[in-house]
Order: structure tokens, then C-alpha cells, then sequence
């Protein structure tokens, strides 16, 4: 939605992103049924991207709210007003190092815990049917429906109670 609305109003955007530790000045710009982020450098780095054309039209409603989004936040770009933060931040740690004065690496925030999305969905649809969870079954206890079963006479016997020295061709004379 974004995409069409900048290509309806013939802008594209300005922003930062990082690459290999390494900040980059990149322009937005929509191509086809996508975005092309461009590093702003040489033009030999720049390539032709290749999208498949879209399937469906895109909502006349979403891209509208995409274009005032666009209009509030328009301006014009200043090159000189781009700091280089990485470069910034080296320099200020090499001068540092040479004035001896102490490095202390910067905190880094602990990232949110990861939610498991396919645990939540469960507990939603549990809530919303009013399902409960399936009692667990108790060990040892035979759950077969005895109705179904065949009577067997005898005792049944396990691979404990024959003999280990006793040969398969053995067994089968016997039985």
C-alpha cells in the first residue's frame, strides 16, 4: 500500500540502515509490485530489481491512507545534515585509546522473550470454545473397551516367564 501511494505521488524515501556493522544512507522507492532499498554510493552498485507483477489490485481505502501518511511526513533531504553514527563513534573511541582514558563497552538492552505463537493460538481457541484439555491417562490401567475383546483362556505369556536357554524351534515343537 505504501509502495502504490509513493508511486502515485512520485516521491521515494530517505532513510538509514545497517549492513555488516556498518551504517548506509538508503533510498525507498517502489518498483513494480515491491520496494527497492538502494544504498546511496556509486551508481555502479546499483542493479535492475525483478518482482512478479501482482496478482489483485491493491485497496483504494489502504492507499489513500498510505498517501496522508506520506503527506505528513514529506520533506526535503539535506545530504549535509547526514551524520556518519559509526564513523562518529570510532573516531571517538580511537581518541580515547590514545588520551588512555577507559573503554567501557556500551549496555546492550535485553531483548523482549520470544512469545510462541502457535502455544497462544491454542489457548485462545481453548478459551473460546470453552474446551477443556484431555485428562491425562493413568499408567497401568487398560483402557480398552472389554466389550471388544475376545476371551482368551490361560495365562498370558511374556518373554520373562520362558526360559532364555530355550531355542525358537524348540518353542514351536511345544506349542
Amino acid at each position: 500500500m505504501i509502495g502504490a501511494a509513493m508511486g502515485e505521488a512520485g516521491t521515494v524515501g530517505i532513510g538509514r540502515v545497517t549492513l555488516s556493522r556498518r551504517e548506509r544512507l538508503v533510498m525507498v522507492e517502489p518498483r513494480g509490485a515491491g520496494m527497492v532499498a538502494i544504498i546511496l554510493r556509486s551508481s555502479e552498485e546499483v542493479r535492475m530489481p525483478s518482482f512478479a507483477t501482482a496478482h489483485r489490485e491493491a485497496d483504494a481505502d489502504m492507499i489513500a491512507v498510505a498517501a496522508m501518511i506520506m503527506k505528513r511526513r514529506i520533506g526535503h533531504f539535506d545530504p549535509t545534515t547526514f551524520r556518519d553514527r559509526y564513523q562518529e563513534a570510532l573516531r571517538e573511541l580511537i581518541e580515547a585509546k590514545m588520551k588512555g582514558l577507559p573503554v567501557r563497552p556500551k549496555e546492550i538492552s535485553k531483548p523482549p522473550p520470544v512469545v510462541d505463537l502457535m502455544a497462544a493460538l491454542k489457548r485462545s481457541l481453548a478459551q473460546e470454545t470453552g474446551a477443556a484439555a484431555k485428562p491425562k491417562r493413568k499408567a497401568g490401567v487398560d483402557h480398552r473397551q472389554t466389550s471388544l475383546l475376545l476371551p482368551v483362556s490361560g495365562k498370558k505369556r511374556t518373554e520373562k516367564s520362558r526360559p532364555a536357554a530355550e531355542p525358537a524351534a524348540q518353542r514351536r515343537k511345544k506349542a
